[in-house]
């Protein structure tokens, strides 16, 4: 008779445990589905999350065409940036857009370049010494973590990149926890809704999924720019 309590009491406990585990796995931020081709098998908010830009494909970032197929002199001008402010650009890469924001804030300014790939971090603290632009400082971030000061931002800008993150959830929160209040977070990526832009698909955003994202996280949304060839600018603000 022990004998069979055991055994039922220790079923009950084996369904009470499976439906915690179920319970977790719905309530979870993130879905683990069969992966696509260029995903990484994880939904965030209905959409799979793509694979990242290794640092070894650095040279299409510096690639010659790039102002012209995408306009990025169009880009920056937008953004309404001023001698003195701190701003953080957001998977930097080689730093492509870290030195104009550079030149914006001027030297009484400071420039986070952030990235998470510690050879992306090296080029960039390469591109310093080269250039002289002391007021870009080179950080690397874990896959859910920025170090960033905590409202300290004037403007974080992510350039192709958020489609990217892992971690989208935890990295936009920790993003926003480093932005001042009125400050502003920019979304730059392809534009999903066109089938025309020459990019891979789970490499492109809409603006719906784009605001359903930010907002998430209690940013408020301010306007959305589509002069850019390729690219729809879509700007929020902290409370």
């Amino acid at each position: 008779m022990q004998h069979f309590f055991r055994i039922v009491i220790t079923s009950i406990l084996l369904v009470s445990l499976g439906g915690l585990g179920i319970c977790h796995a719905q309530n979870s931020k993130y879905q683990i589905i069969p992966k696509s081709s260029d995903g990484i098998g994880k939904l965030y908010m209905g959409r799979e999350i793509s694979q990242v830009m290794g640092w070894q494909g650095a040279f299409w970032l510096e690639r010659k065409e790039r102002q012209k197929e995408e306009r990025t002199d169009l880009l920056l001008p937008l953004l309404n940036i001023v001698p003195g402010m701190v701003v953080a650009d957001i998977g930097a890469g080689t730093g492509y857009f870290s030195k104009g924001l550079a030149q914006l804030v001027s030297s009484s300014g400071t420039v986070y370049a952030v990235d998470i790939q510690a050879e992306m971090v090296k080029m960039l603290a390469e591109l310093v010494q080269q250039s002289g632009l002391k007021q870009i400082k080179p950080l690397q971030s874990s896959l859910t973590s920025l170090p960033l000061p905590r409202a300290s931002l004037d403007l974080a800008i992510m350039v192709d990149v958020y489609h990217e993150l892992e971690y989208p959830d935890e990295v936009l929160g920790s993003l926003v926890e480093s932005i001042k209040p009125g400050g502003r977070v920019v979304f730059v990526e392809y534009r999903a809704e066109d089938s025309q832009v020459p990019i891979k698909k789970l490499h492109k955003m809409s603006i719906a999924q784009i605001r359903l994202e930010a907002q998430q996280q209690g940013l408020i949304w301010e306007r959305t720019e589509n002069n850019l060839p390729w690219q729809h600018v879509v700007i929020f603000r902290k409370r």
